[in-house]
């Protein structure tokens, strides 16, 4: 997939601060809350984040931005904090002028993704939390244990960030993808050296040590999908799982993974995308003149099952064109029909064709 044309545009948050912000894609808005190892300019170059860009910029107007001290933002003079984080992400929001929109986290950036959701719960539509967490290692009363692990880390990135001894880099690497190729390891490596100076890191990794979220989860309302790697290293499987059961009505989805940057060669990363697909709901093209209806409801692999419903295709061959099993091929039609307000499979053929389904050819 090739890139779509990005336009980086500044903004200022409310302590001064310039935050670079981006937006490509088409479709409806999606904005990503995401962590300090990012570059505008740089995602789309590696084999690391371009299969999440391009994920996200499929059905998506994706709005991104670099962190305050990293990437294209302001790295000189910054303050980190949660409350300065989240200011950032309602700046970016106003100046893209976004109304409502689906809120994507990954890791602190579910933290912002959190507490921006319960801010301002009238704008977030749909919350997709990875790699999430409520309490990191320092928040609260750390055990000894943790205190010496959080510390070791940030010495680690204190002595080698500004070296090249690949010692260093591989040590943080190796933490949030263990499972990389060569490439993708050298390309991380390299990424994030560039993403922010040293001082930066360890300013910014000893204040989200130390945040704490667990009683703003809770009050989570909107629909929250979350999803975490069985075997993170740097975000435990055990907050992941607790964040979905601390948010009223949350789907859990654990991923078979090592790895806290999921990568698109693993296995994992197809049941990532489903869920999202699952999870997501989807604008498709319409004909002219077709107005609202429920078929707006749907989510994008609903609407890829209605496709072929209205193409006349049954539950079994729908389960094969899309790689899943007959019994959830049927789960998804039984959905669809309720949504739908039909009773029939017949009704909702119908329905589908006045919608414009149905006119592509089986394959």
């Amino acid at each position: 997939m090739s890139q779509p044309a990005q336009q980086i545009r500044f903004c200022t948050s409310r302590d001064g601060t310039r935050i670079a912000y981006a937006t490509c894609g088409a479709g409806p808005p999606l904005v990503w809350a995401a962590n300090w190892f990012h570059h505008l300019e740089l995602d789309w170059d590696g084999p690391v984040w371009r299969p999440w860009l391009s994920m996200l910029t499929r059905r998506h107007a994706l709005v991104r931005y670099d962190m305050r001290g990293c990437g294209l933002s302001d790295r000189e003079g910054v303050e980190f904090s949660l409350e300065k984080l989240v200011e950032d992400f309602e700046a970016v929001i106003e100046a893209a002028g976004i109304e409502q929109f689906v809120l994507f986290g990954t890791a602190v950036g579910s933290v912002i993704g959190m507490t921006y959701a319960v801010r301002h719960p009238d704008r977030v539509s749909h919350l997709v939390l990875y790699a999430g967490y409520f309490r990191n290692r320092l928040a609260g009363s750390p055990t000894p244990q943790e205190v010496e692990e959080a510390q070791a880390r940030l010495k680690v990135m204190e002595l080698g960030w500004p070296n090249d001894t690949p010692a260093y880099g591989q040590f943080f690497t190796s933490l949030h993808m263990p499972d990389a190729s060569a490439e993708q390891f050298q390309s991380f490596n390299d990424l994030v050296r560039r993403t922010t100076s040293p001082a930066n890191a360890v300013a910014l990794m000893q204040a989200l040590f130390r945040m704490d979220v667990r009683e703003i989860v809770p009050k989570v309302r909107c629909p929250t999908l979350v999803l975490h790697s069985r075997r993170d290293s740097i975000i435990r499987f055990e907050q992941g799982r607790s964040v979905a059961g601390l948010i009223p009505g949350a789907r859990f989805v654990p991923l078979d993974s090592r790895n806290h940057v999921l990568l698109e060669t693993e296995p994992a990363w197809r049941q990532f995308v489903e869920a999202l697909d699952d999870f997501l709901p989807a604008a498709p093209a319409r004909p002219a003149g077709f107005g609202g209806t429920p078929l707006d409801g749907l989510t994008t692999r609903e609407h890829e099952v209605l496709e072929l419903v209205a193409q006349g295709l049954d539950n079994d061959a729908i389960g094969k064109q899309l790689h899943i099993s007959k019994r959830t091929a049927r789960n998804h039609v039984s959905l669809i029909l309720s949504k739908l307000g039909v009773k029939s499979r017949a009704q909702a053929i119908v329905r589908a064709r006045d919608a414009g389904f149905g006119r592509k050819t089986p394959g």
